[in-house]
């Protein structure tokens, strides 16, 4: 028997990749970061559970420069979750297909996260929390 000769699907390295595929992996992997970091949530309430000793190893740890790093990340995936989330929601109701429209609220979702994020660390810092 002979091979056919089929077509191939384009591999990674020449497929070029889009704002909506971009932004679809990156919704589904900050859903992945959100779901761990609810694991730190509970650490954070488990130590706040067990007294003062606890906690204050635990708020020693968020304060160090790589805790710091870790809240901002998680802070960012968490608007940015919640932004693209609210496109999707749009979507679901049948608006916002058109290709301008879903360029426009793909770098929308960008701008918000970044402006979000940096407006919850400029109120946590003014306010000497972090």
């Amino acid at each position: 028997m002979s091979a056919q000769k089929r077509p191939l699907s384009p591999h990674l390295q020449i497929y070029s990749k889009q704002i909506t595929s971009v932004m679809s992996i990156l919704h589904r992997i900050t859903g992945i970061i959100l779901a761990i970091g609810s694991l730190g949530l509970l650490w954070i309430l488990v130590a706040l559970s067990l007294g003062e000793a606890a906690f204050s190893t635990t708020q020693a740890c968020l304060s160090s420069s790589f805790g710091r790093f870790v809240l901002l990340a998680f802070s960012a995936c968490l608007m940015y979750h919640f932004f693209n989330g609210i496109r999707h929601l749009l979507w679901d109701a049948g608006k916002g297909f058109a290709i301008p429209d879903v360029y426009r609220s793909g770098y929308a979702v960008i701008a918000l996260t970044v402006l979000c994020t940096a407006g919850i660390w400029w109120l946590a810092l003014q306010g000497g929390a972090a």
